[in-house]
């Protein structure tokens, strides 16, 4: 195993009290090497963005030990965990979030100049330029289709050159052929930055090219295997 990115043990959340409290995380336990492409596969309800959100740093367990860049996510405050995410993790998501009154060149840009990256303008040209949009840096996110707009979001969450990537259904709001190319895009970013790569998908062909393959059901990691 690569040095560790992702450490979590007996990691536990649940919801509501009393009565009404339900358990969504049970006990996960799951390492995650550097430079790993790993999908996390299971019905919907089985835990995978619960999950996903206490690893990034959006949501705190209840229980357990969360190490994420070799940083202790247990012992930090939001503000900590804030600034632990900036630079070190992106995130991406099937609802794109780009901002609808700024170019697809501010979109990447300026999260990068709010951490203080004095060349924030020509990363952001250059990352999106990787994917494909170079010609398109001026254009809003309306003007922008499907597939575009979650280039954008993969430049902006590429862009800090991350140790870490989330993608959570990453192509769900796109068709077969487009979701194919971002995936292709994704891959070939993630390999090129050597940045480590932790997808939730319900597509086993997505999740086919991945090195590792971990499946949940109920709260629980139910099977942990390498990709064929």
């Amino acid at each position: 195993m690569p040095h560790p990115v992702i450490d979590a043990r007996s990691v536990r959340l649940a919801l509501g009290k009393g009565t009404a409290r339900v358990e969504i995380l049970k006990g996960v336990d799951l390492n995650v090497g550097s430079g790993e492409a790993v999908a996390l596969l299971g019905p919907s309800g089985s835990g995978k963005s619960s999950l996903m959100a206490i690893l990034s740093g959006l949501e705190r367990a209840d229980e357990g030990h969360v190490h994420v860049t070799g940083l202790d996510f247990t012992k930090l405050d939001e503000d900590a965990l804030a600034a632990a995410r900036r630079g070190r993790i992106g995130i991406i998501l099937q609802a794109f979030h780009l901002l609808p009154t700024m170019t697809a060149l501010e979109n990447v840009a300026v999260p990068l100049e709010l951490s203080g990256d004095d060349q924030a303008f020509e990363r952001a040209r250059a990352e999106l330029a990787a994917v494909g949009l170079g010609h398109r840096l001026d254009h809003y996110p309306a003007q922008l289709s499907g597939g575009e707009q979650q280039r954008v979001a993969i430049a902006r969450a590429m862009a800090p050159r991350p140790a870490l990537i989330f993608a959570d259904e990453p192509t769900g709001n796109l068709d077969t052929a487009t979701g194919r190319t971002i995936m292709d895009l994704l891959f070939n970013r993630q390999r090129e930055t050597g940045s480590t790569l932790l997808v939730i998908t319900h597509d086993p062909a997505l999740a086919a090219r991945c090195s590792r393959i971990v499946e949940m059901h109920d709260g629980l990691i139910i099977a942990d295997k390498i990709a064929a």
